[in-house]
C-alpha cells in the first residue's frame, strides 16, 4: 500500500473544510440576498401606502409657500423657503415614482431558484478567487447572480449555472503544495466574507426601516395595520393643508381682482418682473 504524503493528507483535510465553508458561504449569501430583497419590497410597500402621501403633502406645502410668496414678493426668506419646499416636493415625487415600480414585484424565490443560487454562489464566489483578474470576473458574475435571483429570473439563473459548469476556471491542476496554499487562502477569504456578511446583516437589522418592518409584521400578526394608520394620519394633515392652500388662493385671487379693477394692472406681470 502506497503511503500518502503528509501534505496530501493536510490538503484533503483543508479541502473538506473548504467544501463546508463554501456551502455555509452560499447559504449566508442567499440569506442576505433574501433579506435585501425583503427590505426593498417592504420599502416599496411603505412608499406606496405612506411615503407617497408624504410626497403629496410635500407638494401641497410647496404650493402653500408659493402662494405665500405671491402675497409678499419682496420677502427673500419666503422666496427661499418656497424654492426649498419645491425642490423637496420634486425629490419626493421622483422617489415615489421609482418605488411605485418596485412595489408591483414580490420576492418569492422558487426551490429551483434557491438551488441554482446556492450552486452558483458556491462555485463563483469572488472571495474564493486568488487571482485579481479572476476575482473581478467573479464580482461581475456575482452581481448578475444577485440581480437574477432578486428578480426571479430562472432562465438567467439556469444560463449562469450552465456557463460556470463549462468555465475553464473551474478546472484545477498544479502541485499538491500549490493546491494546499490556494486552499488555505480560500479558507481565509471565505471566513473573511462570512464576517463581512455578518456585519452587513447587523447594519440592516439595526436600521430604522428594519425596526419599522419588524413592528409592522408583529402588529399585522395581531390584526393591526400600522401602515394604514400612518397613511390615515398623513391624509388628515393633507386635508388641513389643502384647506389652507385653498384659503391662500382665495386671498391671492381677491387681491389680483382688486388690483385689476382699481388700477387696471395684472399683478402676475408685476410679480414676474420682481423675480
Amino acid at each position: 500500500m502506497t503511503a500518502v504524503a503528509p501534505e496530501e493528507i493536510e490538503l484533503q483535510k483543508k479541502q473538506r473544510v473548504l467544501e463546508r465553508l463554501k456551502d455555509r458561504l452560499a447559504d449566508r449569501e442567499e440569506d442576505m440576498a433574501d433579506l435585501r430583497a425583503d427590505m426593498e419590497q417592504f420599502e416599496a410597500k411603505y412608499t406606496m401606502e405612506v411615503a407617497r402621501l408624504y410626497a403629496e403633502f410635500d407638494e401641497i406645502e410647496a404650493q402653500i409657500a408659493e402662494e405665500e410668496f405671491k402675497l409678499v414678493p419682496d420677502d427673500e426668506e419666503i422666496k427661499k423657503r418656497a424654492e426649498e419646499l419645491r425642490r423637496r416636493a420634486e425629490e419626493s415625487a421622483a422617489r415615489a415614482a421609482e418605488d411605485a415600480e418596485r412595489a408591483n414585484f414580490r420576492h418569492d424565490p422558487t426551490p429551483e431558484a434557491k438551488k441554482a443560487y446556492h450552486e452558483l454562489a458556491r462555485a463563483i464566489h469572488p472571495d474564493l478567487a486568488l487571482d485579481a483578474d479572476e476575482k473581478e470576473k467573479r464580482h461581475v458574475m456575482m452581481a448578475e447572480l444577485n440581480d437574477a435571483y432578486s428578480r426571479g429570473d430562472q432562465k438567467k439563473l439556469n444560463k449562469l449555472v450552465a456557463d460556470i459548469r463549462q468555465s475553464p476556471e473551474m478546472v484545477r491542476g498544479d502541485s499538491v503544495g500549490d493546491e494546499l496554499i490556494r486552499t488555505i487562502r480560500m479558507i481565509y477569504q471565505a471566513n473573511q466574507r462570512l464576517r463581512e456578511l455578518a456585519a452587513e446583516e447587523a447594519d440592516v437589522t439595526a436600521s430604522e426601516l428594519y425596526g419599522l418592518k419588524q413592528n409592522v409584521d408583529r402588529e399585522m400578526a395581531e390584526g393591526r395595520d400600522i401602515l394604514s394608520q400612518m397613511a390615515n394620519r398623513t391624509q388628515v394633515h393633507i386635508k388641513k393643508s389643502e384647506r389652507r392652500l385653498a384659503n391662500l388662493r382665495q386671498v391671492n385671487e381677491a387681491q389680483e381682482e382688486y388690483v385689476r379693477e382699481r388700477f387696471g394692472m395684472d399683478v402676475e406681470d408685476f410679480r414676474q418682473k420682481k423675480q
